[in-house]
């Protein structure tokens, strides 16, 4: 595991780093979400990289999950890409970074069960683990590449016939 680089790269259009910001990844740290994260970085053979606001990318990452490009752990975004691929996708960059300020409203590691459990009832609801998972929602469906999806009822219900 290497860390490299600097500067805001891709993370430059969520902002500057205010005091929030280093606030969250002070918490993210103390949480130990942040050293977490690190960890599956090195296990994956990852690549770190600072780019701004707090936050570490781990590019290269071996574990990838399959229809996901980016995953969360405290200030650390795990990906199997690359810092160009991550630039080029402005909308998945603020996805993850609002990640990580949910890893530090919640506590860190107490985000983890709580994803599962999101992501369980939204499977059940509609098929997937993202649309009814509300950590993804506030993190921007849309943005982190996620479809809205209609729950298993609905799609059974039949309209009137006339």
């Amino acid at each position: 595991m290497s860390t490299r680089g600097g500067g805001d790269g891709p993370w430059a259009g969520c902002g500057t780093h205010t005091r929030w910001t280093r606030l969250r990844t002070v918490v993210n740290w103390l949480n130990l979400s942040t050293p977490v994260g690190l960890l599956a970085a090195r296990a994956g053979g990852a690549s770190v990289h600072p780019i701004g606001r707090g936050v570490l990318v781990a590019t290269g990452w071996r574990w990838r999950r399959v229809g996901v490009d980016a995953t969360t752990v405290g200030s650390v975004v795990l990906t199997p890409r690359d810092v160009a691929w991550l630039r080029a996708r402005p909308a998945l960059v603020r996805h993850e970074d609002r990640h990580v300020t949910q890893y530090a409203w919640l506590l860190g590691p107490v985000l983890l069960p709580l994803y599962l459990l999101a992501a369980a009832v939204s499977w059940v609801a509609t098929g997937d683990t993202a649309s009814w998972n509300p950590f993804e929602r506030t993190a921007g469906l849309v943005d982190g590449g996620y479809r809205p999806a209609r729950t298993r009822w609905s799609r059974r219900r039949r309209s009137p016939s006339p």
